[in-house]
């Protein structure tokens, strides 16, 4: 069975690929590049064809979201699990059965409380939970967290 050529190939050589002088060039040809010309025109079906969604500014973006996006957190249970590996690396060091580490050295700002504490811990860190403080404390560990000051503001005074 023979094969019909492809059109490429005949056109190949050819200057505008059967579009004559002016036709099949440039954007205007088509309306314009990507999906210009979709906003609402007069005489225009596309403002009823095209989803509600597509024109304007939908919802916001909670700033809860964007601010926890940024903290990068440490569960108890992680942490005994990377333990031995952290050990080997030399990024943590037992000392009279006391584990020393420096969290925020490894990338970690907050210690949260998921998880059973297996053993004592000195830990380093930015911040951690309410519950992640007792259950250090409890097993006989402690916890340096790096003191943020928070700047106020000071009223200022009205111009007279």
């Amino acid at each position: 069975m023979k094969r019909k050529a492809r059109k490429v190939r005949k056109y190949r050589g050819s200057k505008t690929h059967g579009g004559g002088n002016l036709r099949r060039r440039g954007a205007g040809n088509r309306g314009g590049r990507g999906n210009a010309g979709t906003g609402k025109r007069a005489d225009q079906k596309k403002s009823s064809i095209l989803p509600k969604e597509y024109f304007g500014r939908h919802g916001f973006k909670s700033i809860a979201k964007i601010k926890s996006a940024s903290v990068n957190t440490l569960n108890f249970d992680d942490l005994e699990r990377q333990l031995l590996s952290l050990i080997d690396k030399k990024l943590a060091e037992v000392k009279a059965g006391v584990v020393h580490a420096d969290l925020t050295k490894l990338g970690y700002d907050k210690l949260l409380g998921t998880g059973i504490v297996k053993s004592k811990y000195v830990l380093k860190i930015r911040a951690a939970s309410k519950k992640a403080i007792e259950k250090v404390e409890k097993a006989g560990g402690k916890l340096e967290l790096e003191v943020v000051e928070k700047v106020e503001k000071t009223a200022e005074k009205p111009k007279e």
